[in-house]
């Protein structure tokens, strides 16, 4: 934000930046842009903030006077402030600490040897803060500390996220939904997984698999699909539950009766999501009828395995199971009522006593989806078990969204963390030049602050928790977002930020407990200085071949790639590389309407020959293609396999940490998984996979694993080579 004198802005301003509001920002052609007085106004009210001069006042007499904050996040090597008055500055007073697992540790404190760190007058009182520096022997993790009748959540973390020394590897991008086989039961699952695990193993030598967000989905087509805009941040998706290998399924009579189903939905061209969790939850309620009489009320192994699970789980999974009952019946009673927005009235807030009620009335039909959420848990730990013992170093590379839905079971078990009256999107750029509004309501960050970033600790630790690494989805989400106050349009908004130094140190203490490697995306408007944050907290970069580019529009050298990263050709939102080569996505979009005029398609089509020259020119110059490979890109209009080799071999040799090769491009698949500005005009986060899984295998497939062996062994990348 550019520097200004708060002594010249309105109270209105002074109080938007206090909130976070940033009142200048820059779009992606580095253009200024001044926050409007009105967007200001909009987006503090929607954080409850209606007489700015008062509303300030008070915020800062609620933070002076208390002397701890609510929350305090701070690295090991770090002291802690404390706030009082300037009368007792001087006394000698006693901090005591409760660690993690219960043990108490008191801490003298002289306050009069201590210095001013700041100070302030409010309501005729002076009060200064002091740092007191934290005990020799304290821990990792989420504490509490007391200062006489203050306490606060403290939570202490490293400098940065896990990473080893040696990481130089090379990963398979894959959309699970995606994966064809001639067993699942219409889209890929968990065990399809394995068997991806051991093509992996067997034939590509990467250390890693890379995964779309496995989050619950309302599982409704066209808009209820994808998986950035999940039902739960917090659950799986029972889409991706093998039935057939949960332990009930041995006494499963309607098997036979599905088979004919089964079939046509393992047959279908696109993922029928609908069809396919209404047939898998059938088939899970005669699994649990089982288990409910033979193993939860009998109190076996097995029921008590799987009240250790609800203990462990606890509130976040007893809200998620809740709705998802609360939601099927309703429904039934309502069926023109598709979410909690058009509930009954009564039964719109988690807390109600209507709701308390119905859990009680209908324990059966929660425990069921608690039920299947065990299963799911079971499975993907299975499968990130699996990888590790077929030496893949990493295993499971996971993906955490940035959205919710608005009308899904985060947003009704956790309003409070959500601000009303606003939407995410993105300024203005080349791709959306009236900028994009993405729907979803931003997080309170305030709430989360006071509530010791429970949820968003508990986001990382779940999604992170069966994989050697995880990607955040728009990782600028940490320093802020783009906020559009309801009512006006994505060039009306202005970036709001968020308290960046206490995530990212929350995100590194789950990294290192975890021991997973995180990867922030970072693709789109970044100021470079965010960037040099992420890189001290050891976050890697998201590298993209399409966009690695200097300032003459040449691409960047495989020794330009930064080493703290990850690099990869393409994402679900852009062509891939075979289509990138053949100009696929650019006739998608002008088919549908996005490209509107002549005019718009012949320079798309001109930057896009544009970009091929220069890269085709760039693979020979870098003898990755022979010599006497045809140097006109307007000869060659497909993706052949030299010029796929060569790219494959361009990325793979760059010193980045991770190197990712989505499964799209290995094969040479023509058809992007999301066009981004449609719903039901293109087949988003529905297509399967080309062929099946079982072909991996087979010509001419696995050549193409081959291939990639041959660069990961070249580049040191290969677990074979590295000892996974």
């Amino acid at each position: 934000m550019a520097d200004m004198d708060t002594e010249e802005l309105s109270p209105l301003a002074v109080a938007a930046e206090a909130w976070g509001i940033e009142q200048t920002f820059y779009d992606i052609w580095g253009k200024p842009h001044e926050t409007k007085p009105e967007v200001n106004q909009a987006i503090l009210q929607s954080l409850g903030v209606h007489d700015v001069e008062k509303a300030l006042e008070e915020k800062l007499w609620t933070e002076w006077s208390r002397p701890l904050q609510e929350t305090i996040v701070r690295p090991l090597t770090d002291a802690i402030l404390i706030s009082l008055p300037e009368a007792r500055a001087s006394e000698t007073q006693e901090l005591v600490f409760v660690w993690e697992d219960g043990r108490p540790c008191h801490h003298p404190v002289d306050l009069s040897a201590l210095a001013v760190a700041e100070e302030i007058t409010l309501r005729g009182q002076k009060f200064v803060r002091k740092e007191v520096a934290l005990p020799p022997d304290a821990p990792l993790g989420y504490h509490t500390v007391k200062f006489g009748a203050s306490e606060a959540r403290l939570i202490l973390c490293p400098e940065g996220c896990f990473l080893p020394e040696k990481l130089h590897t090379g990963g398979i991008g894959v959309s699970l939904y995606a994966v064809r086989s001639k067993r699942n039961w219409g889209c890929g699952d968990f065990t399809d997984l394995q068997a991806l695990i051991d093509w992996v193993a067997d034939h590509v030598g990467a250390g890693f698999i890379g995964l779309n967000p496995l989050h619950s989905l309302a599982n409704r087509a066209p808009y209820n699909t994808s998986p950035y805009l999940p039902n739960s941040i917090f659950f799986c998706n029972l889409i991706y539950l093998d039935v057939e290998q949960v332990a009930e399924f041995a006494q499963c009579p309607e098997m036979a009766e599905a088979r004919g189903e089964i079939e046509r939905l393992r047959q279908s061209e696109l993922v029928e999501y609908e069809a396919v969790a209404d047939l898998k939850l059938r088939m899970l309620r005669g699994l649990f009828g089982t288990f409910l009489h033979e193993h939860y009320q009998p109190d076996t192994a097995r029921g008590r395995e799987f009240r250790a699970y609800l203990e462990r789980e606890g509130e976040p999974l007893r809200l998620f199971a809740t709705h998802a009952a609360l939601d099927e019946e309703l429904h039934k009673q309502f069926p023109d009522v598709w979410n909690f927005s058009t509930w009954p009235e009564e039964f719109r807030r988690p807390d109600s006593s209507p709701v308390t009620e119905f859990a009680g009335e209908h324990w059966r039909d929660v425990l069921f989806y608690q039920y299947i959420q065990w299963q799911l848990d079971d499975q993907l730990k299975a499968a990130q078990t699996y990888a590790k013992e077929r030496g893949l170093g990493i295993g499971l590379y996971h993906d955490l969204a940035l959205a919710i839905d608005k009308f899904g079971a985060d947003a009704w078990a956790h309003p409070s963390f959500y601000v009303a009256g606003c939407r995410v999107g993105s300024p203005p750029d080349d791709f959306a030049p009236d900028g994009q509004d993405w729907g979803f309501p931003p997080p309170n960050a305030h709430r989360h602050f006071e509530d010791g970033y429970r949820l968003f600790a508990e986001s990382i630790r779940k999604n992170a928790q069966y994989g050697g690494a995880l990607r955040i989805d728009h990782v600028m989400r940490l320093f802020r977002l783009f906020w559009i106050p309801d009512g006006m349009s994505a060039a009306g908004g202005t970036y709001v930020k968020d308290k960046a130094e206490d995530l990212l140190h929350i995100l590194a203490l789950e990294s290192v407990r975890g021991q997973f490697v995180v990867v922030g995306e970072d693709l789109g408007t970044v100021p470079e200085e965010l960037r040099q944050v992420l890189k001290r907290f050891r976050v890697l970069s998201y590298r993209l071949l399409y966009f690695e580019k200097d300032k003459t529009g040449r691409f960047k050298w495989p020794q330009e790639y930064p080493e703290q990263a990850l690099v990869s050709t393409t994402t679900h939102d852009l062509p891939t590389l075979a289509g990138f080569w053949s100009g696929r996505d650019i006739q998608a979009r002008r088919d549908l309407g996005l490209i509107a005029s002549e005019e718009d398609l012949q320079k798309a089509l001109e930057d896009r020959l544009k970009d091929r020259q220069m890269l085709l020119s760039q693979l020979i110059e870098a003898t990755l293609l022979p010599a006497d490979y045809p140097q006109e890109a307007r000869q060659i209009r497909e993706l052949t396999g030299e010029l796929h080799n060569a790219v494959v071999g361009f990325l793979a040799s760059t010193p980045s940490h991770l190197f990712l090769l989505m499964l799209d491009d290995l094969v040479k698949s023509k058809d992007q998984q999301n066009l981004p500005g449609t719903t039901a005009e293109y087949p988003n986060w529905r297509r399967k996979m080309d062929f099946a899984l079982e072909d991996l295998r087979q010509p001419p497939l696995a050549a193409y694993a081959a291939m990639l062996r041959e660069w990961l062994v070249r580049s040191g990348r290969a677990i074979s080579s590295t000892g996974g």
